[in-house]
């Protein structure tokens, strides 16, 4: 454990600081360690971590001096930052206001408020008159947890209002959106700083559990003006194993991990259109199987009813699989969660870190896997080398251990591997998919077009996708994907492959169809100079080009006789 002053070095601070702090604030607990006893009394936790005690020790030291104060505080995802506020808040005079960024995160923690018995209030959008008045009559009444969201903060009147409550400590989970999400479609987080001081809240701790250096920086200078206290813990989950799978055709990979891996399991997409198309496919894949009621889909976009309704059925069932965006990503608290898919990778390794932490919160052994296809490797290139966007195409594409990769980009240098496909030689590379489709056009040599290669290719998967597992799942543009990367690496050249134009048979089917029309005669001479490309690019020119052009005649009056067939005949009067 590290604790750091931002921009002036490093200090030392014992971890066990608190069990020297003592208070009379709440008389409920004993005076000799009243942390570890309300730890102990309200959320049933016989022992807190060294880290947990030194950010509690932290905060109640500020608040106990009055003055201004703020810490950075950086621990893995399952580390139990929650408790780093919630015992806090039993122990102090006013009630705690904590800032969550996502409506699934607020709901959840006020589950588990209710299930430990505390009261608490939460302000958002859309609330009535009368509920922010019930809101209100609860902390006159006691209640010491206030739970909201940086758009619900900018109403100045309700910021009034909490400012009367004499806040004593503020706590920002997920603090690293103030720079992902601030700068760019939630500019709110880059208020938070004022809307603090109007609060005149002088204890403030931001708790994340991914950050690199740029984005601790960028949350000091948003929420304290430069000046704060970095806790640092190690952000490395061992229990998790990271490994990447290359498929062209994604739905295919998927539907083979969600059948061998354990559940339950998330399944990351990166837009709403996304996650229902993906968890419509495995739920159909599911109920063949047998298995109903499996799978479901979650986003920012469902109403609160039907969000409500969506974390009710996935907190105890053990074998669901929920589609999500990054909306159920962060902080959620269902600690069986045994993998974590992506479909679809996030933009940065700080996002990917946080979201594969949703598994194995109980220390379980848990899997972290990222799709990755042809077409996220091309769209890597257009990212700058260092830039934070490129270090999750280096994870991707890595031939080291994919860990230190991460943890590296988290500003941690020493790196012990618990666990990676590579570091375990079992990586599944981008050879499946290529070689299959390459073997099919090696043997095909000349035989098609592009197009034409690349929609029987994708018929042929879809014949063994179905008879293996009831769904065809690939489509065209995967085949494409496959294609441009077997010639931009070297292995395919178009030339010697395809025919770069149509094959004789659709030509002659060009020539039938010409005949359809009222004049056919002149059709067919305007032909000529297509049959005379045929002649020049053909591998047989001199044959082919004699079998079409005599076989006009034959074309023509076969039509002619089929229309005499169908002529009525005159009769005699």
């Amino acid at each position: 454990m590290e604790t750091t002053k931002n921009g002036s070095g490093e200090d030392r601070r014992s971890a066990h600081s608190a069990d020297a702090f003592k208070t009379d604030i709440c008389s409920d607990f004993q005076a000799d360690d009243p942390v570890a006893d309300a730890a102990q009394k309200v959320f049933g936790i016989a022992y807190l971590y060294p880290w947990q005690r030194m950010v509690i020790a932290n905060i109640l030291e500020n608040a106990e001096q009055n003055e201004r104060g703020g810490q950075i505080v950086l621990l893995p995802t399952g580390a139990g930052k929650s408790l780093c506020f919630m015992v806090p808040a039993l122990l102090l005079n006013g009630p705690t206001l904590i800032i969550y960024p996502l409506l699934a995160l607020m709901n959840d923690q006020m589950r588990r408020l209710e299930q430990a018995k505390l009261d608490a209030v939460i302000f958002r959008g859309g609330q009535s008159v009368d509920e922010r008045k019930a809101c209100f009559e609860k902390l006159r009444n006691g209640a010491r947890f206030i739970l909201a969201n940086p758009e619900v903060l900018q109403n100045d009147a309700l910021v009034h209002q909490l400012a009367e409550c004499s806040i004593a400590h503020t706590a920002i989970d997920e603090a690293h959106c103030v720079c992902e999400w601030g700068d760019s479609f939630r500019p709110s987080y880059l208020e938070l700083g004022n809307i603090i001081k109007k609060l005149q809240c002088k204890t403030v701790t931001a708790f994340t559990a991914t950050a690199s250096d740029h984005v601790l920086n960028r949350i000091a200078q948003v929420l304290f003006d430069g000046d704060a206290h970095i806790v640092r813990g190690e952000t490395d989950r061992p229990n998790i194993h990271y490994s990447v799978v290359w498929a062209a055709a994604k739905q295919s990979a998927l539907i083979e991990l969600a059948a061998k891996e354990k559940r339950p399991a998330i399944v990351f997409c990166s837009s709403r259109s996304r996650t229902k198309e993906i968890a419509f496919i495995l739920a159909e894949f599911f109920v063949r199987r047998g298995e109903t009621d499996t799978v479901r889909f979650y986003h920012a976009g469902l109403t609160r009813e039907e969000k409500y309704e969506i974390e009710q059925w996935f907190y105890p069932k053990e074998s669901a699989v929920l589609v999500s965006t990054c909306a159920f990503g962060m902080g959620v608290d269902k600690k069986d969660i045994h993998t974590v898919i992506h479909y679809d990778a996030p933009s940065t390794a700080e996002a990917y870190v946080q979201e594969a932490g949703r598994a194995g919160r109980d220390g379980s052994p848990a899997r972290a896997i990222l799709l990755w296809s042809p077409r996220d490797s091309r769209k890597a290139l257009s990212f700058a080398p260092q830039s934070r966007e490129a270090v999750l195409s280096a994870f991707a594409q890595a031939s080291s251990c994919r860990r230190a990769i991460l943890l590296k980009a988290l500003g941690e240098e020493n790196c012990v591997c618990s666990g990676c496909d590579v570091c375990e030689k079992a990586f599944s590379n981008r050879a499946g998919d290529c070689d299959r489709f390459y073997e099919f056009i090696r043997k095909r040599r000349k035989h098609y077009v592009k197009k034409e290669a690349i929609s029987a290719f994708c018929k042929n998967e879809n014949r063994i996708s179905t008879s293996k597992w009831r769904t065809a799942v690939w489509e065209e543009r995967n085949g494409a994907e496959i294609l441009a990367e077997l010639i931009v690496g070297g292995r395919v050249d178009p030339k010697k492959f395809f025919r770069s134009t149509e094959t004789p048979f659709a030509s002659f089917k060009r020539i039938a169809q010409s005949l359809k029309s009222p004049h056919p005669l002149a059709a067919l001479i305007s032909l000529v100079p297509f049959i005379r490309s045929q002649e020049r690019t053909s591998r047989n020119p001199k044959r082919n080009f004699r079998s079409m052009f005599f076989r006009l005649p034959y074309l023509y009056v076969r039509r002619f006789r089929k229309r005499r067939k169908t002529m009525p005949r005159r009769t005699v009067p």
